[in-house]
């Protein structure tokens, strides 16, 4: 077995990897970076570019049977499944192939292949042909999808996001288990591109949506497109033919059976963390097994090893594993100098699913302070009327000083309503500062002011001296 030695130790090449492997080195520290799999990022084979290459071809055949209500007459719309799943692909490839090429330019004596698993908190051993002594490690190994117990074993009929777009055609129906982001976003693509689409959930709302008012409009948005069994959990799945029979138990304690083509297991992804070894790392772990760590540095309790991006699950996004990935990798260096960690502030959260209407969460919109709200109804709004997709709401939440603290919005193009208020809420600003902006007419963005000023009417009511 070969034997090296180096300062940072860095397990994944992912966004999180990529960005601490790079971090440690602009720092000074003599990094490796280890890879098992292919590499390439979640985002890019198998995350946020295939689903979004995905739903864009829905989005252009739901367009063309819309096109009517404009005047405009499209006849005989029909939808190649294989042609749309070889775009996908082809387009994909692209993505994932320009990952690669940005890691192929890094030195190939700092680059391991295989998989790692601590022998003891400073040292590690990949596959069984080299042992790694490091003084500072970053984990950044990422997540992978979560099957559900009854599903296992089923075979090829059971989808997830690993195995979707690999597909050679569009299933005839297909069954969605989960309504948070992924499984919302799937759902309503498939659907469009005439599937035959149920999404059951556990819960009683639609990507993560808190407001009741919300809930309830989301629910006949995208209840319209598809069969929802919300407040349903699968309690059986077995062959049937060449798909799945599902039975669910319904809010009311009766069950439910029946056949699908296909089956989408979209309940969430878990950290990949097993087989490392943490243990002999000496990483202490909570009741999951997952590493304590500290949120601010990335430090793990324990041991001279830092956790970024999917792996911690703490904020399982590109742009966080991106900035997690930096910190983790500048404070794996400054660990190996015997220099100060850096523990940053969190950025403001800000939560995204690309549906039609979008969904967005931005801040904390439950906060026990949020003593404020500021509504807009987008059905109405000027723009929103213009393009024929008004639909859904706006809610703002500040304190009572009217220091903006968070949404939740349902609407179109909701994800650059969600970037401004994310930035305006990061930077401290209140609904008067934020009110007190250029909005240009006509736009989406001008519906936000309908929301702030009923903000800054209601906090001018309570600061109203007695």
């Amino acid at each position: 077995m070969r034997e090296r030695q180096c300062d940072v130790a860095v397990i994944g090449a992912g966004t999180a990897g990529l960005a601490a492997f790079r971090a440690a080195r602009a720092a000074g520290a003599e990094a490796v970076l280890i890879e098992a799999g292919l590499g390439g990022t979640t985002c890019a084979r198998v995350g946020c570019m295939p689903s979004k290459l995905l739903i864009t071809a829905a989005e252009a055949a739901h367009d063309a049977r819309e096109a009517g209500r404009f005047g405009i007459r499209v006849e005989g719309v029909t939808v190649d499944g294989p042609a749309v799943l070889a775009r996908v692909r082809a387009e994909r490839d692209r993505f994932v192939a320009g990952v690669c090429d940005g890691l192929a330019e890094e030195p190939d004596d700092l680059r391991l292949h295989g998989r790692a698993r601590f022998a003891d908190p400073t040292t590690l051993l990949i596959e069984d042909h080299t042992r790694l002594r490091f003084r500072a490690a970053v984990l950044a190994t990422g997540s992978s999808p979560i099957v559900p117990a009854p599903l296992r074993g089923l075979g090829a009929a059971v989808l997830t996001t690993d195995t979707l777009f690999e597909i050679a055609d569009l299933p005839r129906d297909l069954a969605v288990l989960g309504g948070g982001a992924v499984g919302l976003e799937i759902a309503q693509a498939m659907a469009r591109l005439g599937v035959a689409v149920t999404l059951i959930d556990t819960g009683d709302s639609l990507a993560g949506i808190a407001d009741p008012d919300l809930t309830e409009q989301a629910n006949a948005i995208f209840g319209a497109e598809m069969v929802l069994r919300l407040g349903c959990e699968v309690e059986r799945a077995e062959a049937a033919g060449d798909g799945i029979r599902l039975t669910w138990r319904k809010p009311d304690g009766a069950t439910e059976t029946q056949d699908f083509h296909r089956v989408l297991a979209a309940v969430g992804r878990s950290p990949n963390l097993a087989d490392l070894g943490l243990d002999r790392a000496g990483i202490a772990q909570d009741e999951d097994g997952l590493p304590r760590f500290d949120p601010g540095s990335l430090l793990c309790a324990g041991g001279p090893v830092f956790i970024a991006g999917d792996a911690n699950a703490a904020r399982p996004v590109l742009h966080e594993a991106a900035r997690q990935g930096g910190i983790a990798g500048r404070n794996a260096a400054a660990r190996v100098a015997s220099r100060p960690l850096e523990s940053p502030a969190p950025w403001t959260d800000l939560a995204m699913v690309f549906t039609h209407p979008q969904v967005a969460r931005v801040g904390d919109p439950g906060a026990a302070e949020a003593l404020l709200t500021g509504t807009t109804d987008l059905s109405d709004q000027g723009r929103a009327r213009i393009m024929g997709r008004n639909a859904g709401a706006i809610r703002l939440r500040a304190a009572r000083d009217g220091t903006l603290l968070g949404a939740e919005m349902i609407g179109p193009a909701v994800e650059h309503l969600a970037h401004l208020l994310a930035f305006a809420i990061q930077d401290g600003h209140t609904a008067a500062t934020l009110l007190d902006r250029p909005f240009y007419h006509p736009t989406v963005e001008e519906g936000f002011k309908t929301a702030l000023r009923h903000l800054v009417t209601a906090c001018n009511a309570r600061c109203r001296p007695e």
